[in-house]
């Protein structure tokens, strides 16, 4: 086969300035980053033109190293695939062989690691041909809840919300492509992705605002637990929740810190949408899950589900209760 590349991949490959060395985090990324786009191209079961030049471009911005483990395995299988520039199920599943051999030894790497690179991996494969069909949305989100075990994490909690609020109508708008387009490609290094156009990303950002994306369904505890609240509440006042939250063995600050469980959504002028922006704290909050802390961003209706099932004593019911009648 040869390098497969086209007179833009050619441009864009030199244009590249590249390192030599490449260390074993960088390798094991990009085993992961190959692994999660083979499973991306592949998510709607069609494999578009496209999409085999993006797998080809990868080929190529690593075949500097094919002189190190795993790439001088896995490049000349992937060469042999694209010979005749079409991929077929079975020699997607021969390369993932080989990426697998080299997965299971990461024993230095936490499971949730492992599969936060494989989604961000996927999403790549998804954007791969710069589109997103009805079909990759709809695997994704069989994806997505398969793999529970990433609950909590960034960006799955994030992309849960999104693909449940824009698959809830039944009809997707280009719009919400767009949204998705913009969400995903967050996890895609640009410079190395054939077919995404930083352009058109740029222009998204300036059109879009999707910050402060709600959990869906969150489960919310208690005791030792440090809440914080942004907005306006359609129930009640600021000191009545975090006498409520204290009532039932939490915690209250009226600022977003890295110890913060959870961050409450006042629903009060924002409707329950995914893609609103809620101003400071859910920025600061968004910022410090991409940094990997634990953070919930959970909507008021959910806190209130969460009140009333701590409640254990008829007094606390009839707070409740009178907070709701003073809505």
């Amino acid at each position: 086969m040869g390098e497969i590349m086209s007179a833009k991949s050619i441009e864009h490959y030199e244009d590249l300035s590249f390192k030599k060395y490449m260390s074993k985090a960088q390798r094991d990324k990009a085993i992961m980053t190959l692994e999660g786009i083979l499973r991306g191209i592949s998510l709607d079961g069609k494999i578009k033109s496209k999409e085999v030049e993006e797998l080809a471009f990868w080929c190529n911005l690593n075949r500097q190293y094919i002189n190190k483990s795993f790439f001088k395995e896995v490049i000349p299988v992937i060469d042999e695939a694209l010979r005749d520039y079409t991929l077929t199920r079975e020699e997607i599943e021969d390369i993932l062989w080989v990426c697998e051999h080299y997965v299971n030894p990461m024993k230095y790497y936490s499971g949730l690691t492992v599969k936060t690179q494989r989604l961000h991996g996927i999403l790549h494969g998804i954007l791969a041909d710069n589109e997103i069909t009805d079909e990759e949305i709809i695997a994704l989100k069989e994806w997505i809840d398969r793999n529970t075990s990433l609950m909590g994490s960034y960006p799955y909690e994030e992309i849960k919300s999104l693909l449940l609020s824009i698959l809830e109508d039944g009809v997707i708008s280009e719009e919400e492509r767009n949204i998705l387009k913009l969400f995903f490609s967050e996890f895609v290094d640009l410079s190395q992705s054939l077919n995404l156009n930083a352009l058109e990303i740029e222009k998204l950002q300036n059109e879009i605002t999707i910050h402060g994306i709600c959990m869906n369904n969150p489960e919310i505890t208690f005791k030792d637990k440090l809440f914080c609240f942004t907005g306006v509440s359609s129930r009640a006042k600021r000191g009545d929740i975090a006498r409520l939250i204290e009532e039932r063995g939490g915690k209250y600050n009226d600022n977003v810190t890295g110890k913060t469980d959870y961050l409450i959504v006042g629903n009060e002028g924002n409707p329950c949408w995914a893609f609103s922006c809620y101003g400071r704290k859910v920025e600061k909050a968004m910022n410090m899950r991409k940094e990997g802390k634990q953070i919930c961003i959970v909507n008021e209706i959910d806190f209130w589900g969460a009140v009333q099932s701590a409640s254990s004593k008829p007094e606390q019911f009839s707070i409740v209760l009178k907070l709701e009648k003073n809505q």
